[in-house]
């Protein structure tokens, strides 16, 4: 009902006070632009269901109103330097949602990125929603005693079964591992992350059971009031993620997560944190700890992960109480080659609750190799009910006897980076001699000799650490689409 009145209102508002012509398709409000351009711009208004292909136009005010549905076998296609802007927060909060069986077709350029953002006039994290992928992937979660259907956080679904992912109902029998739920690429998502309910936020960019048909690159997260990206389930590739200035948790894997990520920047602000403890990576296999399959087995290579930490002194916003990267939970998540500076804990493996994750470092499902921690307080912590000083000893030994793995503490300001801390002017490249560089003739390169990365085709073989190389292709692909 309220979304009824909200329609006419909105209908009656325009045309009182424009006195234009109003054009309407279904769920889709078209009014003509006035004074300047060519005059064939138009204020494009999506709300409620998008029922047939439509497309966003680059030369178009393209308005996101409510909780907008593509429904299944329907195409949005978003031009190539476009902008769509979600209403700001409030009884109609805007939030895109790619149900199962739809596609959402974002193909953004370096030179034209498309960019979804507040409608604000002074936007502020958290003014809209976000964007919600649901896919026909496995997912090791039930609803209403069907395995593999999964009801994501955020509170859109409804009696019709809108906001439903996975399979195991009428509509996906069983899971579609190679599902495509369509292309996002040279993408900025910005301002996005809100609680429609308590602990039922949409994240700035959700991939719920989204199938490896999928293809997601080039994405930036800006300004996220939740977490900038998280996966539930699933089985979808990434390349090229960067999380700027991410309130909640950067990279966060549910439910039996089992894609590869490669190429990742997080950039966290000193002074903006969230009360349930910011982290860059946040894994459990499900909140129990359970051992329901598919495991939690999500492969992560080539991240940069610069934390609140600008100076060693520097405590920052007193929510930065989590770690750098927390594994917890039964997940099996692995790491490989990256880089995590100024945080004030590096690597937490906890067992607190559920299966122990450490049991999956025995097994071989869970490893850490390639990685840097440098300037972090306390680099590497292991917790457990109960727990004895010699297991934590005995786990530290595991990080640390791997010599691939450096902890390296600075007393300045990091120098591995050239200005990675100047919020106004920031430079994320690292210096050739340092240690993000993999010797290729003195020290071979057998950084991608595990097993676990073999059985990835998916992730390329380079010759750095980290999300950013000294030099080359890998050194800029950030530059020229993002906004810092």
């Amino acid at each position: 009902m309220k979304k009824y009145i909200f329609y006419v209102a909105a209908f009656a508002t325009i045309s009182i006070s424009a006195c234009r012509k109003i054009e309407s398709d279904g769920e889709i409000i078209y009014v003509p632009e006035t004074g300047g351009g060519t005059g064939t711009a138009k204020i494009v208004t999506l709300t409620n269901h998008v029922t047939k292909d439509t497309i966003l136009r680059a030369i178009d005010n393209n308005i996101l109103s409510g909780l907008v549905y593509v429904d299944a076998g329907v195409t949005l296609t978003v031009e190539k330097g476009a902008t769509v802007k979600g209403a700001y927060a409030g009884t109609n909060t805007a939030a895109l949602i790619i149900k199962r069986g739809a596609k959402l077709m974002a193909v953004g350029t370096q030179e034209s990125p498309i960019i979804f953002t507040s409608a604000s006039p002074t936007p502020t994290s958290g003014d809209w929603a976000g964007i919600e992928l649901l896919g026909k992937a496995a997912i090791n979660s039930s609803n209403g005693g069907k395995p593999g259907l999964y009801i994501p956080e955020g509170g859109f679904n409804n009696s019709a079964g809108d906001g439903l992912a996975g399979s195991g109902d009428a509509l996906v029998p069983t899971p579609v591992n190679d599902d495509n739920s369509g292309t996002l690429q040279y993408v900025r998502i910005e301002y996005a992350g809100y609680a429609f309910l308590p602990n039922q936020e949409i994240n700035a960019l959700t991939m719920a059971c989204v199938g490896s048909g999928t293809t997601i690159n080039h994405i930036q997260v800006s300004y996220a009031k939740d977490d900038a990206y998280e996966w539930f389930g699933g089985t979808v590739n990434c390349k090229y993620l960067i999380a700027y200035k991410t309130q909640d948790d950067d990279f966060d894997t549910d439910n039996g997560y089992s894609g590869s990520v490669q190429f990742g920047l997080i950039v966290r602000d000193s002074a903006i944190a969230d009360v349930s403890k910011s982290e860059s990576f946040e894994s459990d296999n499900d909140g129990d700890g359970s051992a329901l399959l598919p495991q939690t087995k999500a492969v992560f290579c080539n991240v940069s992960s610069f934390g609140p930490l600008a100076t060693p002194n520097n405590i920052g916003n007193s929510n930065y109480l989590g770690a750098a990267v927390q594994i917890r939970r039964n997940s099996s998540l692995s790491i490989f080659n990256s880089a995590f500076i100024g945080w004030s804990t590096g690597i937490l493996i906890d067992a607190t609750k559920g299966t122990h994750t450490d049991l999956n470092i025995t097994t071989g499902t869970l490893q850490l190799s390639g990685i840097l921690l440098i300037s972090c307080k306390t680099p590497f912590t292991y917790t457990e009910a109960g727990a004895s000083t010699t297991t934590q000893a005995k786990m530290a030994e595991w990080f640390t006897s791997n010599g691939k793995n450096k902890i390296i503490t600075q007393t300045t300001e990091q120098n591995t980076y050239t200005r990675p801390f100047d919020y106004k002017s920031p430079d994320w490249l690292p210096f050739g001699n340092s240690a993000v560089v993999i010797g290729t003739v003195a020290t071979p390169n057998t950084y991608f000799d595990d097993p676990i990365l073999k059985a990835r085709p998916f992730i390329s073989k380079v010759d750095f650490i980290g999300g950013i190389a000294p030099s080359g292709e890998n050194a800029s692909w950030y530059k020229g689409w993002t906004k810092f």
